[in-house]
């Protein structure tokens, strides 16, 4: 009997229809294996996973294989966005054992969750040197029941070399000049000069990188890091990556050109870019810097937004082609006879040259990813728009990519702190609503009575999967930002309820903390990983978030939870910056003060509006009524100075003079006086 009808994952309800007697993961599930003597076969995945379907489509539908499997086996089907920490512990054995990984992600193990095979996608025949998903199962039922013995000792050794891994997590100090300058060096040895990014191909946006390099160019003035990160916001915003018509962008390009994308559209990838996008704004004030902010949190709305105000997690790479295939792209691309049938001859010939369309093709059968290349020069600004309005109609006429719609945590945490200052930066109060709605869902859906936060909802029901530290670390970034923005100390306060969670259950010796709560599910690991993957690790995304927490406070506890946190960065900084970057940009902030910025005056002022744009890494902004200590501490014996708003600026336990001139404050925010930039 399949079990995976009624559960919250949309990833997992795709598979409820198969043959395979699918389990979710429980105690219920190896239970059972226990029972019939059998071997665990686990499957992770997620639902905007264009190679998990097509496994699921090649194997898992098959109505032989599901018989092999289910008489064999108890399988047990995963969402790796719903068990971050299931997906961490068994990958890490795979990555151990192949030396890579990736989803779909098999894992063959005993009744007890111990490992001893394991595989990403395999082909219904053998293929490529690859054997075939057929043989894999044969050969692993081969060995359980002629070598058990032997599956057993591989097995326990798995687990103990696992249980063995100590990480070194510094614990000698934070971070200084010596090491961020080192990681400075190693980003520039690795910085693509021609194309933008860091490596080569596949290339992913380097987010939590971007925002070091942002912050270290506040902080020190470094043309270099601005540089870099200037040009490869460029690089992407004109490449295939980035959705020329709708806004928003696809999870990675697969050459180093950004030309050809991995085409499902990820949250997470959504709500980091729009906020390093405003913050490239805010540094050099360019117009395209804004405009892709503003498409991007316009995109995140028009096609994440729930209808309980969160946020869906991802769209598919795949929809329906004009031929009724599922096919990977099929909603973005063009070809020069499409556009001819939507634009006439002329405005094709037009956007082919504009957008890069080929006769030949960027992408497969002909067909091209629209992008704006360098050679096309300017255009008539217009006749863009009105070529775009007329495409994007055409484009909303076709099948279009399936949306997980489970709201998870923690990147529902980082749509609203980008929302939150794209919309404050903007002048746009309807983004700040938004990110208002969405950390309402969130307290009063995922938080519940005890603070301690669900993974996901969906349709308005929780899920029963425990929060990670990422969710933590990140919806706590989320409110304080909404904080700064809005003048509601409350979100200050619900920052403070997870983030003494943080402090309780996920806290380690020596400033290491744990991706589980220590009262979480127990696995053969306990994971913790202070590097970055797509999104900012919990480890460092809670150290930045107790930061700024501590800066609001002056809590003392706070502040040195997040210095012994970030003796990981002092550590790893210097020899892998590209896997350290939110850690490194929290360093930045810890390096700069972070400075605390008092506002006493209405919110949306001339000053608010300064201390929201200063970029001083890091900087906490406290805004509402003078002497406002009952929202803000930073509020309390701030008067006004002659009846004017004025604002205070303290870091390192010393405060300058007050002042009512907002061209004096972005003088101490580190804004050179140049005031506020033009909206």
């Amino acid at each position: 009997m399949n079990r995976l009808a009624g559960v919250t994952s949309p990833y997992l309800l795709q598979h409820a229809d198969n043959p395979v007697d699918w389990w979710p993961w429980s105690p219920e599930a190896f239970e059972e294996a226990r029972r019939r003597e059998v071997p665990v076969l686990l499957s992770v995945g997620y639902s905007s996973c264009h190679w998990c379907h097509v496994m699921a489509h090649e194997s898992f539908e098959d109505a032989g294989t599901a018989a092999f499997m289910n008489e064999h086996f108890v399988s047990v089907k995963v969402d790796r966005e719903e068990r971050p920490d299931v997906d961490a512990v068994y990958m890490e054995a795979v990555q151990a054992a192949t030396g890579q990984g990736g989803w779909p992600m098999s894992v063959f193990m005993t009744p007890d969750g111990e490992p001893f095979y394991f595989g990403t996608y395999f082909p219904p025949e053998p293929r490529h040197g690859m054997p075939s998903f057929r043989q894999v199962l044969e050969g692993v039922v081969a060995a359980w029941t002629d070598r058990r013995g032997e599956v057993s000792e591989v097995a326990g050794r798995i687990v103990g070399d696992l249980a063995g891994r100590t990480l070194a997590h510094g614990g000698d100090g934070v971070p200084g000049e010596s090491e961020l300058a080192q990681a400075l060096l190693g980003l520039t040895r690795d910085y693509d000069g021609k194309h933008g990014g860091f490596g080569g191909a596949p290339k992913f946006p380097p987010s939590m990188t971007v925002e070091f390099l942002l912050r270290h160019h506040a902080r020190t003035g470094a043309e270099g890091a601005l540089q870099m990160a200037a040009d490869t916001c460029e690089a992407m915003a004109r490449g295939g990556i980035y959705d020329q018509l709708g806004g928003g962008f696809a999870r990675y390009s697969v050459d180093r050109e950004w030309v050809v994308p991995h085409f499902e559209k990820m949250l997470y990838d959504n709500a980091l870019l729009c906020r390093v996008y405003a913050r490239l704004w805010r540094a050099t004030g360019s117009g395209a810097a804004r405009r892709i902010a503003l498409e991007t949190a316009d995109f995140m709305v028009r096609e994440l937004r729930t209808a309980e105000g969160g946020f869906a997690s991802a769209l598919d790479a795949d929809s329906e082609d004009g031929e009724g295939r599922h096919v990977e792209g099929a909603y973005y691309v063009w070809t020069p006879g499409q556009l001819r049938e939507v634009l006439g001859e002329e405005d094709a010939e037009f956007a082919a040259g504009y957008f890069g369309v080929t006769e030949e093709g960027t992408f497969e059968e002909g067909a091209s990813v629209l992008r704006l290349p360098r050679s096309a020069g300017p255009a008539d600004a217009a006749r863009v728009a009105d070529v775009r309005a007329r495409l994007l109609a055409a484009r909303d006429r076709r099948a279009r990519p399936g949306r997980d719609d489970k709201v998870v945590s923690a990147w529902n945490g980082l749509a609203i702190a980008a929302l939150a200052e794209t919309g404050a930066y903007f002048d746009r109060p309807d983004l700040v609503e938004r990110a208002t709605e969405a950390a309402d869902l969130l307290v009063r859906l995922h938080m519940g009575d005890t603070a301690r936060l669900c993974r996901t909802s969906r349709d308005g029901r929780a899920g029963a999967n425990a929060g990670v530290l990422e969710d933590y670390g990140d919806v706590a970034e989320g409110f304080l930002a909404l904080a700064s923005v809005t003048g509601e100390g409350s979100w200050l306060d619900f920052a403070g309820f997870l983030l003494d969670i943080v402090l309780e259950r996920f806290t380690g010796e020596g400033g290491q903390l744990y991706d589980t709560a220590d009262d979480a599910e127990r696995l053969i690991r306990r994971p913790q990983d202070p590097t970055d993957s797509a999104t900012p690790a919990g480890w460092t995304a809670a150290a930045g978030a107790l930061l700024s927490y501590a800066a609001h406070t002056g809590s003392e506890a706070h502040r040195a939870a997040a210095e012994g946190a970030l003796g990981v960065v002092k550590a790893l900084g210097p020899r892998a910056p590209r896997f350290i970057g939110w850690g490194l940009a929290t360093a930045e902030a810890l390096l700069d003060g972070p400075r605390e910025v008092a506002v006493a005056g209405p919110v949306g002022g001339e000053l608010h509006r300064t201390a929201l744009l200063g970029p001083a890494p890091g900087a906490v902004v406290a805004v509402g009524a003078p002497d406002g200590g009952t929202e803000f501490p930073l509020l309390v014996d701030r008067p006004l100075m002659g009846g004017e708003p004025t604002a205070y600026v303290c870091r390192h336990f010393v405060c300058e003079a007050p002042t009512t001139d907002p061209a004096e404050l972005a003088r101490k925010l580190g804004g050179g006086g140049r005031g506020v930039p033009a909206v």
